[in-house]
């Protein structure tokens, strides 16, 4: 039994073990959000989580101590995400304009239609539908609002999160989102589907990504975000309920 004194001496020295862990996930979650988002802030919830954990944490779980400790670090940095509006509403409905077109287009043209087609579709130049692209960098294929109630009831996270015997990515992917994304994925463009496997299988970062393809980071964030609003027009063309 702990001491107040050795209690936190114990805590000190795991937030001291342990800090590295936080940065390294706040840096994987900030490479896949937009500049906006500020990398200390994620730093500093994280720090949060693994403070939570820290106190939490008994031997008897049967888990690993860092692998409780990474459930609560990324609860605490997506519990401050959703309480940030860190995607402007003036991009955001950009990328929702970009969805309906290439849903509209793959209806007509039964295939994935071609950048010039989007573009043309939105009436837009061809460099003024790449700069929007641009501007969504961060846009991802599940929001939290997509799992709101439709009567604005709990959202799909706040059943999950703060539950340590449920995990939401598990819940999803035992779920028909898996099948439904998967069958989504395989009818990307070549290039956009050899991105998202380097992207979130390899787990590489843009620049790595723009070596293997040839094109500058700026291309890849461009052709991620267009693959992301292909994704998210194939899953509500499956009538998905998770993409509303």
């Amino acid at each position: 039994m702990y001491t107040a004194k050795g209690k936190t001496q114990n805590t000190d020295q795991m937030l001291k073990q342990h800090s590295g862990l936080v940065k390294k996930m706040a840096y994987h979650l900030k490479a896949k959000l937009p500049s906006c988002v500020e990398l200390d802030d994620l730093i500093q919830a994280g720090m949060i989580g693994l403070m939570d954990a820290i106190q939490r944490y008994e031997d008897t779980h049967g888990a690993q101590f860092e692998t409780y400790a990474s459930q609560r670090v990324r609860g605490a940095m997506l519990d401050e995400l959703r309480g940030a509006d860190w995607l402007p509403r003036g991009i955001r409905k950009n990328m929702r304009d970009i969805e309906v077109a290439v849903q509209q287009l793959e209806q007509k043209l039964s295939r994935p239609p071609t950048e010039s087609e989007i573009a043309k579709h939105m009436n837009f130049s061809l460099e003024d539908y790449y700069d929007v692209l641009s501007d969504c960098q961060g846009h991802q294929l599940i929001y939290y609002e997509d799992f709101q109630d439709d009567d604005g009831g709990e959202h799909f996270l706040d059943r999950y999160v703060d539950d340590d015997n449920n995990d939401p990515v598990k819940s999803l992917l035992e779920s028909d989102f898996r099948e439904a994304l998967i069958d989504s994925i395989d009818h990307l463009p070549e290039r956009e589907k050899l991105l998202m496997g380097l992207y979130y299988e390899q787990e590489l970062n843009l620049k790595e990504i723009g070596a293997i393809m040839s094109v500058s980071e700026s291309r890849v964030c461009q052709l991620h975000s267009q693959a992301v609003a292909r994704l998210r027009a194939s899953m509500r063309d499956k009538s998905w309920t998770g993409v509303a």
